[in-house]
């Protein structure tokens, strides 16, 4: 769940499945999924290992989360805590 970023996912190939707060989507090819921020939010694919999709994020800066765990990856550091500490300073919260 994000804090501070609204994601916006476009389907270019496979089937999806969508689970945005308590509804599931389907989607495939050329469908848009929206998933704003404080609600809960998670993506599957139909066929495992199998689809693309674009995803969108607004505001800008979220992928400064990636860019962290990327350095963390490469300084061998990419466990647990690099997850962590990328999430509480990104506004994400990891549900089960």
């Amino acid at each position: 769940m994000h804090a501070n970023e609204d994601e916006l996912f476009y389907v270019v190939e496979g089937e999806h499945v969508f689970r945005v707060g308590d509804e599931d989507f389907r989607a495939g090819p050329g469908a848009v999924v929206f998933a704003p921020r404080h609600v809960p939010h998670a993506h599957r694919r139909a066929v495992p290992r199998t689809g693309r999709f674009l995803t969108m994020v607004s505001p800008a800066g979220f992928e400064g989360f990636f860019r962290e765990l990327s350095a963390a990856e490469s300084a061998g550091g990419a466990g647990a805590e690099a997850y962590e500490r990328a999430s509480t300073k990104y506004g994400i919260t990891w549900l089960t």
